[in-house]
């Protein structure tokens, strides 16, 4: 199975000096999981100020030993609990092989393009990078993360670039969308407004997904024209079998940027923070209820906030309800104003066919 955790530095120096006490809380983890049987697979890095901390980041001793080798991406999303720099680690003991682009424009690419063209950039990167192989976005990829600059001014152009290229690759209404996250967020170049990681299942076919919906809770998201999943399970084959010789599996739940949203796609609570955590914690529970999961499966939380303000009611609220799951809280704004948060998870358990 895969495990997750969520690093912060408690150290409160210089940058440098966070960098230095999450090398070494990294390493004492690693070491304590016992990595001969497990690998490093992921790690997810939310910065405070990318601009003025990427270099020290990819010069220090914890991007060189631990991070630069594995599946990784930046994002300036500033972590909450006043760190400057949180991880989000993932290691497993699954061979499964997954394929993870982190994807950004350097300042030449972006210079003088809008969201929509930024976009449509990202997305066309992607496909030449899986163009000589045997997948497709519409089987293979599961996952998407757009950051957006300035979301308010910058969403609309994404989701119409989105639009346009799922309509080019056969992925409709009446196919399917990708499990995805669009929000606020920046990275170290000036004038790219947009960034996008993908998340791709080499080994994976049609009938290994089902795309998650609670239509007594949220609406599909095409009915007010954007074009994601609100999650989608896959079921991959674990290369072992339990001691009745039954082929064991995996169930893996990408619940996508999740809101305070009603079936009507109106937004619930309006500037009552309090609520709308507990909707979106609803919507949540419903969508996985329809994969037949629950919220214990969940494996962590990245919650995005609009306003600063909120953190500690929210993080009181998620300690109160959830305070065994691993969770970050981060400043990114919501693609919509009225929306005060949204969170995002992955949740897994375990499965096995009968002989």
């Amino acid at each position: 199975m895969d495990k997750y955790i969520t690093l912060s530095p408690e150290a409160k120096g210089t940058f440098n000096d966070r960098l230095n006490f999450l090398y070494l809380k990294i390493g004492n983890y690693l070491d304590t999981e016992n990595l001969q049987n497990r690998t490093l697979q992921y790690c997810k890095v939310f910065l405070s100020d990318s601009k003025n901390q990427i270099k020290e980041l990819q010069e220090s001793l914890l991007y060189q030993e631990f991070l630069k080798d594995t599946n990784l991406t930046i994002v300036e999303q500033p972590p909450l609990d006043g760190s400057k720099i949180s991880l989000l680690i993932k290691t497993t003991d699954d061979k499964t092989p997954i394929l993870f682009h982190s994807l950004r424009l350097t300042e030449e690419e972006a210079k003088g393009k809008d969201s929509y063209e930024q976009t449509r950039m990202l997305f066309e990167r992607y496909l030449s990078l899986i163009a000589d192989t045997d997948m497709t976005m519409e089987r293979n990829l599961v996952r998407t993360w757009i950051y957006v600059t300035d979301i308010d001014v910058n969403y609309q152009g994404v989701v119409e670039a989105r639009n346009d290229v799922f309509s080019q690759q056969g992925l409709t209404a009446d196919t399917h969308y990708i499990a995805s996250t669009g929000i606020g967020g920046s990275t170290s170049v000036l004038n790219a407004s947009v960034a996008i990681d993908f998340l791709t299942i080499p080994d994976i076919n049609e009938e290994n997904k089902k795309y998650l919906q609670a239509l007594e809770h949220l609406n599909p998201t095409h009915e007010y024209g954007v074009a994601f999943e609100r999650g989608t399970r896959v079921t991959i084959p674990v290369h072992s079998v339990n001691s009745d010789g039954n082929q064991q599996f995996k169930q893996q739940y990408f619940i996508s940027g999740t809101a305070s949203i009603d079936k009507q796609g109106d937004v619930v609570y309006e500037g009552d923070i309090v609520r709308q955590t507990g909707r979106l914690l609803e919507n949540i529970g419903a969508l996985l209820k329809d994969g037949d999961a629950t919220m214990n499966d969940i494996q962590y939380f990245i919650i995005y906030l609009r306003d600063i303000s909120d953190y500690h009611t929210v993080d009181r609220l998620m300690q109160q309800f959830y305070p065994q799951i691993p969770r970050i809280i981060v400043d990114a704004k919501v693609c919509r104003p009225g929306w005060l948060i949204e969170m995002e998870c992955i949740a897994e358990k375990e499965t096995c066919s009968t002989k």
